[in-house]
Parts: structure tokens; sequence; C-alpha cells
């Protein structure tokens, strides 16, 4: 046991997105008295809670994407470029869900032309040594910002199931060192995110060129041990296999404004959700109350 801290670091997009998607694919969106759509709100915020209500961490923080464009976007006029627009009925709910989280007491962070990805791996890299992290994503990324002192807890199934993922699970499954994850995702691509890497390289060689080699540098500087065919995809995709590394790497250098003891939990009043009910968050009220016993 550890009498460290306990730093749960949400991202907050994954959790919207995941929730919006989960009900408004049966119609559900839950709206405000003025026909204003909650429903990933809602969602977001009762996922926090319970997920707090199990992990039971000592300080919370909310990461947030701070509009579209982003760092990437300049390097890269493809990255992310074919994914759909946001429906119409998410719109107001990004800045709903940063206004609903200050209202219960969690603290949001994000950086105009960074990711939220940029400011978890900056927020973990600050507190590595002062704290234990676990981070609530359901994007793989985020594999290689794990370490002795950070899990990621990948969302699987309603508000309580998790894929988690320790720095020792992660090197007994890939075999290589979470940093060289980004390695791995350079040389495959990613095509949610819409950069190719290397035409013709998929997951499991890319991994298997990693393990051997040990970053992209150490390939190019072995070139002439690969396979003809090998050789030729890698010297043809030269420049996107470089470029390709700039998109996957997660930043870590970002400043953060603020201390540990900043992010603090504390407890919860049932006034703070009485509040919220009377904006008409019904849902995240009824939850809190379930989990937390407010009178």
């Amino acid at each position: 046991m550890t009498n460290k801290p306990h730093l749960l670091v949400v991202d907050g997009m994954a959790l919207l997105f995941r929730s919006f998607f989960a009900s408004s694919a049966m119609g559900h969106f839950i709206r405000l008295e003025d026909g204003t759509p909650t429903n990933g709100v809602q969602g977001f915020a009762r996922h926090v809670l319970t997920a707090q209500s199990i992990m039971k961490p000592t300080h919370l923080a909310v990461c947030w994407d701070m509009g579209t464009q982003t760092f990437r976007n300049e390097l890269f006029d493809g990255y992310k470029a074919n994914r759909p627009a946001p429906p119409v009925e998410m719109l107001p709910q990004f800045d709903m869900a940063r206004e609903v989280s200050e209202m219960i007491g969690w603290k949001n962070f994000g950086e105009v032309g960074m990711e939220a990805d940029d400011t978890i791996g900056s927020m973990i890299e600050k507190w590595k040594n002062e704290a234990e992290i676990t981070v609530i994503s359901g994007d793989k990324d985020l594999l290689q910002l794990l370490n002795p002192t950070t899990k990621i807890a990948f969302t699987k199934k309603g508000y309580s199931e998790y894929d988690v993922y320790t720095e020792e699970r992660f090197k007994e499954e890939y075999v290589i060192e979470p940093h060289q994850f980004a390695d791995v995702k350079a040389f495959m691509g990613d095509s949610s995110d819409g950069y190719p890497g290397v035409k013709g390289i998929g997951p499991k060689t890319a991994l298997q060129l990693i393990q051997k080699y040990g970053s992209i540098d150490g390939v190019l500087n072995n070139l002439d041990e690969l396979k003809p065919a090998q050789r030729t995809k890698i010297s043809d995709y030269m420049e996107m296999l470089q470029l390709s590394l700039k998109l996957a790497t997660i930043h870590r250098e970002m400043p953060i404004p603020a201390d540990l003891h900043d992010l603090q939990i504390v407890d919860y009043s049932n006034e703070t959700f009485e509040k919220l009910e009377q904006k008409g968050f019904k849902l995240i009220a009824k939850h809190a109350r379930s989990l937390y016993s407010l009178v």
C-alpha cells in the first residue's frame, strides 16, 4: 500500500462522446425545458461519479480538447480530416459539460492548439513522482504514457467496467517499453486519426520491427537487414513515417496551471446536486444521491 495521493485523470472528451452516442443511438437526448439536449453531459457526469466511487481517488482532474484545430493539423492537413462533424445535438454539450464539471467541483484543464491527450501526458509527467495516477479513457494512444505510478483504465461496458493496463501488463503483452508505442503507431498509422504511417505495414509487423530495433531510427539504421519488400515500403514512405511519429507522440511538457492540492476532492453536498437538478440535470443528481447517500 502507498500513502501517496491517488489522482484520477478523466479524458472528458472520450466520456462525453461515448455517453452521447450510447444514448442518441436510441433517440434519447434528455432535453432541458428549452429543448437543449443533455444526454452526453448527463452520461459523462454519471460515469465520473461512478468511477470515483469505485476507484476512491483523493484528487481529480478532467481534461478536454479546446476546439478542433491543433498543432497536429498544422503538421498534416489530413489529421482527423476523415472524422465527421459532431451531430448538431452535441454542439451545445461541449461547453455545458465543462460547466457541469465545475458545478460539481471538478477542475477542468485544456489548452487551445493541443489535445486532451497532451494535457493528460503533461499532467502525468508533472505528478508521476507525487501521486498514484489512474487515467480513464477509451484511447489506446495513451498506452505510451504508462509508468510505474500510472495506469490506464479503458472503458468497456456501462459505467463500471474497465480494462486496466499497468506498465507491467503492457510490457508483458507488447514486449516493448510504453514510450516505444508511439514508434509502433508511426509505422502502422491510425485510420481514425487519418495518418497512414507506412502503407503495407500493419500492427503485427510494426510491433515486431520496434521489438527488434527499438525505434524508428533503429529500423532506419538497419534497413539492409530487412526483407526487400519491407525495405522498399519504408523507403517509399520515409517522410510520412517521420511525420507520423510526430503525430503519434503525446506531448508531456505543457504547463499545468495548478498544484496537486488544488485537485483534492471535497465531500459532496446535497446542495450541489439540488442546484444541478433545478437546472434540469436530474439524472446526475439522482445518480449522485444513490452513490453517495446524500440526503
